[in-house]
């Protein structure tokens, strides 16, 4: 890399074959886009899934892609017809773009669209490069409280609000979320910004329990090696749950937790499928039937989510800031996925190409 890159990439070439290119700077493709200098972006899940196996479910990379999804940057230059941002303007950037005319997108649930230009899902290119292109709208100006690195995270925390939105979190009520990872952690900060009483996070994974206790859980699970039933049973009287809990949220995709999760709720609880696990589970319908459960789905994020994590980051009411573990060099990118991998820290950023 000598330095005078145009618009320096990281690319993804096959399983564990990844490297650096310059590529064209890309042009807006309407008067209402604009162009971002990337600045930070979070790794995520599936950014070292595409890495390590090329494919998730139906998503194949066949070519070589930008990988990365989680970022904010600086607005460098905007269309003839943009009105909310400037250049300079510091933005989080969420990364995907609905085509804004299918049947969902016109029912308001955008993130269903049924044609998704989405960051880093084949064949689209990521975020992951100096230059990144987006419509204004899909840019959020950060206040002057919230940091370019916290901006990478309203990528995961939008998931969060999200997840937490289908499950319609109300004051006062008891949620149960399985998997202590990023997105699980910030269910549990959402959920208590909701005004849930009781917020218990369930891991295997005793440092991942002990950070929730910390951060925003009010109390910790470690199930057992014993059925879904019996540890559903230990939470409930463990934290004084009486009939069971009022929400159950899985951001594992393990299928002792969605098992586990089922049986944890009350009578007319709700259960929300935030984590992707297996394409294919064995599920607990007689429960979820004889409880009349309210179950559901949660797919990235819609309709004023990025808006609404924003503003829990800026009144204080969710902490991001906590979760980064460390932040890496643009070139030394492929070390950050080998720590994600290896799952050390909470959530690692890549710093944006060196000017």
């Amino acid at each position: 890399m000598s330095g005078t890159e145009q618009n320096l990439s990281f690319v993804l070439e096959g399983i564990h074959k990844v490297k650096f290119e310059d590529r064209p700077i890309p042009e807006l493709k309407t008067p209402h886009d604009v162009l971002v200098t990337v600045k930070y972006t979070g790794i995520c899940g599936s950014d070292v899934h595409y890495w390590e196996h090329g494919a998730i479910g139906q998503f194949v990379v066949k070519d070589p892609m930008v990988l990365g999804h989680e970022s904010s940057g600086i607005v460098s230059k905007v269309g003839s017809e943009v009105t909310s941002l400037k250049v300079g303007d510091r933005v989080a950037m969420e990364p995907g773009v609905p085509c804004r005319r299918c049947e969902p997108c016109k029912a308001g649930k955008y993130n269903l669209c049924i044609n998704m230009v989405f960051a880093a899902t084949p064949p689209i290119d990521g975020t992951l490069a100096k230059y990144y292109v987006l419509p204004e709208d899909f840019c959020y100006k950060l206040p002057e409280t919230i940091s370019l690195q916290e901006g990478a995270l309203m990528e995961p925390l939008g998931v969060a609000v999200h997840i937490v939105r289908q499950a319609d979190v109300r004051p006062g009520q008891s949620v149960v979320v399985f998997g202590a990872g990023p997105v699980g952690l910030l269910c549990c900060a959402v959920a208590r910004a909701f005004g849930a009483s009781k917020v218990i996070a369930v891991d295997i994974q005793p440092l991942r329990l002990e950070f929730a206790k910390n951060y925003a859980a009010t109390s910790i699970f470690a199930p057992s090696a014993v059925p879904a039933t019996e540890n559903a049973a230990r939470l409930i009287k463990e934290n004084g749950l009486g009939p069971g809990a009022d929400v159950a949220i899985d951001a594992s995709g393990a299928e002792p937790s969605v098992h586990t999760g089922i049986h944890v709720l009350r009578t007319g609880g709700t259960y929300v499928q935030g984590g992707m696990g297996k394409n294919e589970i064995q599920f607990p319908i007689m429960a979820a039937c004889t409880k009349e459960l309210n179950v559901k789905g949660s797919f990235r994020y819609g309709s004023g989510d990025y808006k609404l994590a924003v503003s829990l980051v800026a009144s204080g009411q969710v902490n991001v800031k906590d979760l980064i573990t460390g932040t890496v060099k643009f070139q030394e990118a492929e070390q950050a996925f080998m720590a994600v991998k290896s799952g050390k820290g909470i959530k690692t950023l890549i710093a944006g190409v060196e000017e």
